[in-house]
């Protein structure tokens, strides 16, 4: 069955979350619809309203289907995905290379703080690996794929820009 104006968001973990066109402001979450607002103030900032709570939003890059928002403070990078594509991708990563390496990047400019693993390490999706700080809050990163460390190449009290390579990792 065909889901007619449905998207899926993949988020760096590959979680998926379905939704659909973002102006009927309903979100599936966890597998239930849920209502949130999309509000903008007069100054020109917007935010989000879920749970009767608002929740400050910017868009700070948007790069083809890749998004990076801000919201109250927290970085998040994502990709928009059609239920086709969506479904490709996963059967691509099915079928592919289990010797492939991916490199894991810095989501957002900040400060190395501390490197939680070390080459050699085998690590599980959504493990942190490192903290970085940036705008004065540390951030842990995690990985996205389960496999064994086989490069890092940042250390302690390094400075990164967004999408500076931290790690590489050959995924198992």
């Amino acid at each position: 069955m065909k889901k007619s104006g449905v998207l899926i968001a993949l988020s760096s973990a590959n979680r998926a979350f379905e939704f659909r066109n973002p102006l009927q402001k309903r979100v599936k979450y966890q597998g239930k619809y849920v209502d949130i607002k999309l509000r903008e103030d007069p100054d020109g900032f917007s935010y989000i309203v879920w749970k009767n709570k608002k929740y400050m939003l910017d868009v700070i890059e948007k790069n083809q289907n890749r998004y990076t928002i801000m919201i109250n403070g927290v970085w998040y990078s994502f990709t928009v995905e059609t239920p086709f594509s969506f479904k490709r991708r996963k059967r691509l990563d099915k079928e592919g290379n289990s010797s492939a390496r991916v490199a894991i990047e810095a989501p957002m400019p900040g400060k190395i703080i501390e490197i939680l693993v070390e080459e050699g390490a085998d690590v599980k999706e959504g493990e942190p690996i490192l903290i970085l700080e940036a705008m004065k809050m540390q951030n842990e990163i995690a990985s996205h794929v389960k496999g064994t460390v086989r490069s890092v190449s940042v250390k302690k009290n390094d400075t990164v820009m967004k999408d500076d390579v931290l790690m590489d990792i050959q995924i198992s």
